[in-house]
């Protein structure tokens, strides 16, 4: 027998001595992933048969099948709340700010990673603490800042006399523009990045631009992917700074929709519910869409956090 087998039958000889068997601690997680599973499940399952369950009969049962489904919940959400059009909104809102998020926060990441200047790491740490205020504190900077717009909304070129970006999808995207999260993605990913490709594409006499889109940036699929999926769902679900920033229903994002059935001591909780499952579908497909990449950046240590 050679070494290497005697040491991994010693091995398995100490573990089994030791009370783990081999595959003891795979049953183990496999127990373990049941359970989360179920708990995330089962209140999502809830959720799809209350949205199909008639509103006079939402709390007359425990059964996770309805007795008489119905779809008229989903025709209410979309009648009373103008789902459609709050979908939309947050649409454009969440492709625009994943397209800038993509391109400026990877940008940015980048030439922290790779063009080191005086001063990176001071401006790099800056920016990255802002992520640690809470959005509550910076709610009325922010709407001082979307107000103060110059020459938009009215304004002057010294941001007075208007409403600038109040109550508009611009205003909404403001804050999502570039997140220092993604870009402190963006640095971790590049700075394991080969530095050898790039100074051979600049030894050829390509520029930083040049480098960034040709050479890095195909091997950057997995950041991508997490910087998207991040993006998206951050926007998407957000309920407070759209809520201050727009005031009329034609800018309203879905979470805005979504609260409509909210209403003081008369709950609609069969809309809320209809409308939640289709609030959720999008982010889904995100998901799905980006989920290659965005497992194989994380299992592989492609995005390092």
């Amino acid at each position: 027998m050679s070494a290497a087998a005697e040491t991994r039958r010693a091995s398995a000889l100490r573990r089994m001595r030791r009370g783990h068997a081999p595959g003891q601690g795979r049953v183990g997680s496999i127990i373990v992933l049941v359970v989360v599973t179920v708990l995330v499940l089962v209140p999502f399952a809830w959720v799809i048969s209350l949205s199909l369950t008639p509103e006079s009969e939402a709390f007359g049962s425990v059964s996770l099948i309805p007795a008489h489904p119905t779809l008229e919940n989903y025709g209410t959400a979309f009648s009373d709340a103008d789902l459609g059009r709050a979908l939309l909104n947050s649409g454009i809102v969440g492709v625009v700010t994943v397209v800038t998020n993509c391109l400026l926060a990877v940008l940015a990441g980048y030439a922290f990673a790779m063009l080191p200047f005086p001063g990176n790491r001071a401006v790099f740490y800056t920016l990255i603490s802002t992520a640690a205020i809470p959005i509550s504190v910076t709610l009325i900077p922010l709407f001082l800042m979307a107000r103060g717009i110059p020459l938009v909304g009215g304004n002057d070129i010294l941001g007075h006399g208007g409403s600038g970006l109040l109550d508009t999808l611009a205003g909404v995207i403001l804050p999502y523009i570039v997140m220092p999260m993604n870009i402190f993605l963006a640095r971790q990913f590049f700075l394991s990045a080969p530095l050898e490709m790039g100074e051979a594409a600049r030894m050829d006499g390509a520029g930083e631009l040049r480098i960034f889109f040709s050479v890095y940036l195909p091997l950057a699929k997995p950041l991508i992917a997490v910087v998207a999926i991040f993006s998206f769902t951050g926007v998407w679900d957000d309920f407070l700074w759209p809520l201050v920033v727009t005031s009329s229903q034609e800018v309203q994002t879905v979470q805005l929709a979504l609260a409509r059935f909210l209403g003081s001591g008369n709950v609609q909780y069969g809309p809320l519910m209809a409308g939640t499952v289709i609030a959720t579908l999008p982010v889904l497909v995100v998901f799905l869409f980006n989920q290659r990449s965005f497992i194989s950046g994380l299992s592989d240590g492609g995005v390092k956090g």
